[in-house]
């Protein structure tokens, strides 16, 4: 059995720009996921962001 089969993989931090070219298929796949679940967190957050001025800006237009 070899041990590093069987230990968790440890959470990177991801590096816009850092080179691709020592990071196999798998890690990039990997990679593209957590990127697009940034995005979709981005934008959700971009949303109530926008939500929130919107209700402030209508109660202070009255």
């Amino acid at each position: 059995m070899d041990w590093d089969e069987v230990r968790p993989k440890a959470h990177s931090i991801i590096t816009v720009g850092e080179p691709l070219h020592e990071l196999s298929v798998s890690d990039l796949e990997e990679r593209l996921a957590a990127l697009r679940e940034e995005i979709r967190r981005v934008e959700k957050e971009i949303e109530a962001k926008r939500a929130h001025e919107k209700a402030a800006s209508a109660l202070f237009k009255r």
